[in-house]
């Protein structure tokens, strides 16, 4: 394979930040992301978690080889859109996913293959870290789930993270 396929390859990979409830499309995180990766989709969700995910199919529509950073509720929508269209998947990074507000039985017997990493406050009073990971195992077969010194918002270990590596 050519260096420049190589490069058109990397070029063709879909990225995108899912922010959480309370979180923005200009936020830390997306602001963040948006500088290392200027072609980053960092669309602003409102409504319920169900109007999100119908927004995230619009967004996506048509889109393969999708990477995608997910916070909080956005780390949740990041999996359950990952189990509904596995196959345009390339790997998830959730931070603090709300993985605990929905029943995943229906995806358990079938674990995600993509690649996932997790990263998970031991502070945080928002998604509880156990409840989090015994999903998290359950849930996806490439998981690597990292806990670390921080709190819900992971302001500390985001600007801390290579997300060149986590996303090439």
């Amino acid at each position: 394979m050519t260096v420049e396929r190589i490069r058109l390859e990397k070029c063709q990979m879909t990225r995108i930040f899912i922010h959480g409830l309370e979180g923005s499309s200009k936020g830390y995180k997306a602001t963040l992301l948006s500088r290392l990766f200027p072609e980053i989709i960092c669309p602003q969700f409102t409504g319920s978690p169900e109007e999100r995910m119908k927004d995230l199919e619009k967004i996506l529509s048509g889109k393969q080889d999708i990477a995608m950073v997910g916070s909080s509720l956005g780390g949740l929508m990041a999996a359950l859109y990952a189990f509904q269209h596995r196959e345009r998947i390339n790997r998830l990074v959730l931070l603090a996913p709300a993985l605990p507000m929905f029943d995943w039985s229906q995806y358990v017997d079938e674990p995600l293959e993509a690649p996932v990493i997790i990263y998970h406050g031991i502070h945080d009073d928002v998604v509880p870290l156990p409840e989090t990971r015994k999903l998290a195992e359950a849930l996806f077969s490439e998981l690597q789930f990292h806990e670390v010194d921080d709190d819900h918002r992971l302001k500390k270990t985001v600007r801390d993270l290579d997300f060149r590596s986590l996303l090439d």
